[in-house]
């Protein structure tokens, strides 16, 4: 027998959860592919792992860092995160991509990206599949991020790419949110989203060496400017303004110090576990429109009427209203939405 043979041979959910627990690389991205599946003995089978295995997980760190592509993001993790691997810490890094399922993507492409934490034997790398949706990959996170807190990770280090809505999405699942910046905030700044700074919880300027150390510290003033005249996320904690540099290694000591004093101060106010709490109402409220919405489209009949009435209201036949309406009537989910009939 093979040694694919081998590693595809089936795995009872004992075996599974023993694995995790014992932090075994296999075992555990054997049930990292479970969750994924969106087949539906495959989510029961996941469903039972996480319930067993929720009694370990919620010890890690959870470290949520964007920034638009070209900022440095794979660099400054590779670096932050061997950084952290040489101190003891045991790093999972997970990358969301909500574009990927349009531009594929890939374990190998990750580690890639983050050569050195990809060969580390303290650090674990897995992209977040899309499921076609940015809701899939932020249920898949959140389950990923739970199996690798079991499996003995008390870093975890959610990246996403910048883009969308997902810098908010992963903000709703971490303890702590890092927008990379680049130096010469002078025209970035014009076309910086308000909505990221809001949900900012520290701001670092990436690539703050050499030549561009001047420009990042005017980028600097010009960010604490712009946050002076925000609302932060917690009264208690002021989001700073750090400068650092992933190629050259400088400044993620202290962006790392800042992290850890952002827990201190946000647990001191009780806010720390306060926003556990709140993420994981979040996640129960997102599940049940998940659930709800695969209960009404995964139907053939349904999703048959779903296709009728979409062409007629792109053609102006029939209201959005009215057409939801009907086929939540028709899967058996009444509910008191006005339905106004065709429209002229």
């Amino acid at each position: 027998m093979t040694m694919t043979a081998e590693r595809q041979k089936p795995v009872s959910d004992e075996d599974l959860v023993r694995g995790v627990r014992a932090g075994d690389r296999a075992l555990l991205a054997r049930a990292i592919t479970l969750i994924e599946s969106t087949r539906a003995e495959h989510r029961a089978r996941a469903e039972r792992l996480l319930e067993t295995l929720l009694p370990a997980t919620g010890g890690a760190h959870r470290i949520g860092i964007t920034g638009v592509p070209g900022v440095g993001k794979s660099t400054a993790i590779d670096q932050l995160g061997v950084n952290l691997t040489a101190q003891g810490h045991k790093v999972a890094v997970l990358a969301v991509d909500p574009t990927s399922s349009r531009s594929g993507g890939s374990i190998l492409g990750d580690k890639t990206r983050m050569a050195r934490l990809g060969q580390d034997p303290a650090a674990f790398i897995r992209p977040s599949p899309t499921s076609g949706t940015l809701g899939g990959v932020a249920q898949r996170t959140r389950e990923t991020i739970a199996l690798v807190e079991a499996a003995g990770f008390d870093i975890v280090i959610v990246e996403t790419v910048g883009v969308g809505q997902s810098e908010t999405t992963v903000s709703e699942m971490v303890d702590v949110f890092v927008v990379l910046m680049l130096p010469g905030a002078g025209d970035e700044l014009q076309g910086i989203k308000k909505g990221v700074l809001e949900i900012a919880d520290i701001i670092a300027i990436n690539k703050a060496d050499g030549d561009n150390r001047d420009r990042a510290s005017r980028a600097a003033a010009e960010y604490r400017s712009a946050l002076s005249i925000l609302t932060p996320v917690h009264p208690a904690w002021k989001p700073p303004v750090t400068l650092v540099s992933g190629l050259a290694n400088q400044g993620l000591d202290e962006l790392w110090r800042l992290i850890c004093e952002h827990r201190r101060v946000m647990s001191e106010a009780d806010a720390f576990a306060a926003r556990r709490r709140e993420q994981a109402a979040g996640w129960l409220h997102d599940l049940i429109d998940d659930g709800l919405r695969a209960a009404v489209t995964g139907r053939p009949a349904v999703r048959a009427l779903l296709e009728r009435l979409e062409g007629a209201v792109r053609a102006g036949r029939r209201t959005p209203q009215s057409a939801a309406a009907e086929v939540l009537a028709f899967a058996g989910l009444a509910v008191n939405m006005p339905a106004t009939g065709t429209t002229s």
